[in-house]
């Protein structure tokens, strides 16, 4: 039996559960198996990406399935590469054929690449690509809220997710409030940061214990109640039942607040500021 995932509302009208399941690294039939468990346990989103390379992993996983392919979600992200507004058209055209789907529900330019300044015009790529039926709903991944308000500025249309990174120990405060009042989703890679040593944080560990949860499940709730979509990736069955099993028990202001502590200053996985990071 597959757990029942809670949606949430863009600002354009396409509905999200507020957990998928990220892919990179998931390639091949391996790859499309793991994917399947997922779709098979309740997973409804699932995130991918061109420069992953696993495309054609998802796309095959897709057809595997016996979900409806309207009840999925599929998102794919523009690389920095071919953020030329051309080369962005084709690339887009290529991420479907990958695929081997009709359309995305999700289509994102994965960085800012302010260096290069071609961000607008990757954008309306992915405008036009909207309205010839390719892509339902468009956004970006690590954007700045200058490099939103500019899309706006210059296109008249704001993203309807960003996918950024957030995690315990790099929460986002100041991005999380701007976003919320001007009603853009964010949505969280590496929440679970990689599980790397959050993984075995005192503070997470007494409130897993506390909740007869693990320090997983209790990382993803706080992304849940903080609004936040997050997109864990794991190819084991067990464990992907694990990260959606966490709409049985709530988080107190007080445990909200403990976890809110752990941010750092210097909290960034790979110290990949949008700033200055430049993605090929």
């Amino acid at each position: 039996m597959s757990i029942s995932i809670p949606e949430i509302t863009l600002n354009d009208g396409l509905t999200l559960p507020v957990i998928g399941l990220g892919t990179y690294s998931l390639n091949g039939n391996a790859g499309a198996n793991a994917i399947t468990s997922a779709i098979d346990a309740g997973y409804r989103l699932i995130d991918t990406a061109y420069n992953y390379e696993n495309e054609g992993t998802v796309g095959e996983a897709v057809r595997r399935s016996s979900i409806p392919r309207e009840e999925l979600r599929i998102t794919s992200k523009l690389p920095g590469r071919y953020q030329a507004y051309d080369k962005a058209v084709t690339t887009i055209q290529e991420s479907l054929y990958r695929a081997n789907l009709d359309y995305y529900d999700l289509y994102l330019i994965h960085w800012p690449n302010p260096k290069q300044d071609k961000y607008v015009e990757a954008w309306q790529a992915l405008l036009d690509a909207k309205k010839s039926g390719l892509i339902r709903s468009i956004g970006v991944c690590n954007f700045l809220p200058e490099h939103i308000e500019r899309l706006e500025k210059e296109t008249g249309t704001k993203p309807s997710i960003n996918q950024i990174e957030l995690h315990p120990f790099f929460n986002q405060e100041q991005q999380r409030i701007w976003h919320e009042e001007n009603n853009i989703t964010i949505e969280s890679w590496s929440p679970l940061a990689r599980a790397s040593a959050v993984l075995r944080n005192e503070t997470l560990g007494r409130i897993a214990d506390y909740h007869n949860k693990t320090i997983s499940q209790v990382i993803l709730r706080w992304h849940y109640q903080l609004g936040a979509i997050s997109i864990p990736k794991s190819s084991s069955p067990e464990r992907q039942l694990e990260n959606i099993s966490i709409f049985d028990f709530s988080l107190t202001e007080t445990e909200m607040s403990m976890i809110a502590e752990l941010t750092r200053p210097d909290g960034r996985i790979n110290n990949q500021d949008p700033a200055t990071y430049e993605e090929f």
